[in-house]
């Protein structure tokens, strides 16, 4: 069959993202035998036109669009998928192709999504075993009830989700394949394992990923970053959710790097503890430059709340440790959660301005997520009904602190030129 995937994604928050998801996707459908095109619009001035041409001449048997943001995740910031439902008018307007949706933000909220996009059908989760699986149910005319993850606009799901337990069987992303000699500056997203035990008490990870960590072995990881490298990628994010855990998988993974003699600069996600020295000197042998530190917040108190399971001392130490090996660090504040006061707002600003960081995002309000510790006690405070799907943004912030933390914040930056908002 002739399969056109669209990244619909136009929106570069923090990073310009390129999408490795769905070259993923691309991957395990040109294996599986079917002609495969790939648009990514986030370059593009007309994607209108683009699409008009690319189905006129490929005539597209099936079209995946992949949603990867909802919205900016900022307090009054913008709702993103406006942009996105009009990629599948237009393709619905072009084309009589079932339209199949995917992505992260599409996982986070599959019916929903759905719904509001009036696509036809969605894939929750992995799709390299699923879509393929789709495309030959639908090339056969076949039941589909049994691909995974399988969602149907106003029936809901129909196969059980699952998810893929050894990463090493999946098909390498091939997005050095495609993308433009241009990109090739870019940082290039690199995975090496997905899923997020930890359940801190905001985050949408473990919906998207699952809860437990699957590991590629990092042979195969390394030998596929071989493989960027001599497409001429030298910059790689690995936007695994957390690089340092297990501590045994990084520490081996920076040995394969190398060994490997790998000539490329990265950056990285870090979890703010278990971080030795050991570890920092392999990261920055093997060519780490920068890392998100997400440590969220300088109170005890409201750490425990978020259920982080590190404390101010191992902040410090992972902090001053990076820095000691040359490691650039962008920490992150996430201010106004639940159990938040002036006291513990100033707490975490004191404690930030100690840390040796070399930039600081400071959000206030804290997006919620369906399924989330966080949504249950913004519906037992009265902030959202239960039956709200949390598509359209809603932000936790604690009502007292509201006026005095934009204003508390903004003096505090007024003479700190590294930090944002």
């Amino acid at each position: 069959m002739r399969v056109l995937l669209i990244s619909a994604n136009t929106e570069r928050i923090n990073i310009l993202p390129l999408p490795l998801g769905l070259s993923y996707v691309a991957a395990a459908t040109r294996n599986g035998g079917h002609d495969v095109r790939v648009l990514d619009l986030m370059a593009e001035d007309d994607s209108e036109s683009l699409i008009r041409e690319t189905i006129a001449s490929f005539s597209p048997d099936v079209i995946g669009i992949s949603v990867r943001n909802i919205d900016d995740q900022t307090k009054d910031g913008r709702f993103l998928l406006d942009e996105v439902r009009r990629v599948v008018r237009d393709c619905r307007r072009l084309s009589d192709a079932p339209i199949v949706l995917g992505g992260a933000g599409y996982s986070i909220f599959p019916e929903s999504v759905l719904a509001y996009l009036e696509a036809d059908m969605g894939i929750q989760g992995e799709g390299e075993v699923a879509f393929p699986a789709l495309i030959e149910r639908l090339a056969q005319q076949a039941d589909l009830s049994e691909t995974p993850g399988l969602y149907l606009r106003d029936r809901g799901l129909l196969g059980k989700r699952t998810f893929v337990k050894d990463l090493d069987s999946l098909p390498i992303s091939g997005a050095h394949e495609f993308l433009t000699s241009q990109d090739r500056g870019l940082w290039l997203p690199f995975q090496t394992r997905r899923g997020c035990p930890l359940n801190c008490s905001y985050c949408s990870t473990s919906t998207i990923e699952g809860l437990a960590i699957r590991k590629r072995s990092p042979e195969a990881a390394v030998a596929e970053l071989a493989r960027c490298v001599e497409s001429g990628f030298r910059q790689i994010f690995f936007v695994d959710n957390t690089f340092n855990l297990p501590p045994g998988y990084a520490k081996e993974l920076c040995r394969k790097i190398i060994d490997r003699g790998l000539d490329i600069s990265w950056r990285c996600i870090l979890y703010p503890g278990k971080v030795d020295e050991k570890l920092a000197a392999l990261m920055a042998a093997a060519g780490c430059r920068e890392v998100s530190l997400g440590f969220e917040s300088g109170s005890e108190r409201i750490l425990r709340n978020m259920n982080k399971k590190f404390n101010l001392r191992e902040i410090r130490q992972t902090a001053e440790t990076l820095a000691r090996h040359g490691i650039r660090q962008q920490g992150f504040l996430m201010l106004g959660s639940p159990g938040e006061t002036q006291e513990s707002v100033l707490e975490s600003l004191t404690f930030a301005d100690s840390l040796p960081l070399d930039q600081l995002k400071i959000t206030s309000g804290i997006r919620i997520y369906p399924q989330t510790t966080l949504a249950r006690v913004a519906i037992d405070a009265g902030m959202i009904s239960p039956d709200d799907d949390l598509l359209l943004p809603k932000f936790y912030l604690v009502r007292e602190l509201e006026e005095w933390l934009l204003e508390t914040v903004k003096t505090w930056m007024a003479d700190r030129p590294h930090w944002m908002t």
